[in-house]
């Protein structure tokens, strides 16, 4: 990766998954607890994540199933979940001790499934936990109509002055390509409210298959590409 881009003016990076999410796909047979098993993924994910970060290679942190967990366990209250959860969080910063903040970027998302959504766990019940992930970037869910709305509790959460946010301003959940002027919308809302200089634009999730072909994948990011130059024209004059 490093030899593709040398000689650009980019900083690559590498996606790594993280402890909370391998374990949900995980049955214990060796170990006492699941939180033994859990911390045991931590400390062999730990190595992958030193090896991107010590590479030079910004590490992404893909985490769905933080908020989407709560979908294996119907039976939990949002409290329990919530506790669930920020265990799952702590087993995470676990592995990322002694790693720079600005070398990691975290990604969450309500999973790339096609369906209604309608049991999604809110943003506001989860938010202080992925605050508590010591991310440089967060990348975040902001293009489909389930979770739009949600620019909202990013405004009151509390967010570090010194954190980017990638909010997805093309989506997965729709085959409908976006229009520039709607892309540039959507980058302008959270560049008023956070500063032009904190503002990635970004996907929901990834594309692929999930938008039933590779040129609508590619007519999604080309109206990413047009959209994000109408913003930073206006944000910026340039």
């Amino acid at each position: 990766m490093k030899a593709a881009v040398a000689g650009l003016d980019v900083d690559p990076y590498l996606p790594a998954v993280t402890p909370g999410t391998v374990e949900h796909w995980l049955f214990n047979e060796h170990y006492a607890t699941d939180e033994d098993l859990l911390f045991g993924v931590a400390e062999a994910m730990r190595e992958e994540y030193r090896a991107i970060t010590d590479a030079g290679i910004l590490l992404q942190l893909d985490d769905p199933d933080l908020p989407d967990g709560w979908q294996m366990f119907p039976d939990m209250s949002v409290e329990d979940y919530h506790t669930y959860a920020e265990r799952r969080v702590e087993a995470l910063n676990h592995a990322l001790r002694d790693i720079p903040r600005e070398r990691i970027r975290l990604h969450v998302c309500w999973g790339s499934g096609h369906g209604p959504h309608a049991a999604d766990i809110e943003l506001q019940h989860i938010v202080d936990l992925v605050l508590k992930v010591p991310a440089g970037c967060i990348s975040f869910e902001a293009a489909n109509p389930r979770h739009e709305h949600e620019w909202r509790i990013w405004q009151e959460a509390g967010v570090p002055d010194d954190v980017l946010l990638m909010p997805g301003v093309v989506g997965h959940a729709s085959d409908i390509i976006e229009h520039p002027r709607l892309v540039a919308d959507r980058i302008e809302r959270y560049a008023e409210i956070f500063g032009r200089e904190r503002i990635i634009a970004g996907t929901d999730c990834g594309l692929a298959i999930r938008v039933g072909h590779a040129e609508i994948a590619w007519a999604k990011l080309q109206a990413l590409s047009a959209g994000a130059r109408i913003a930073t024209e206006e944000l910026w004059g340039a």
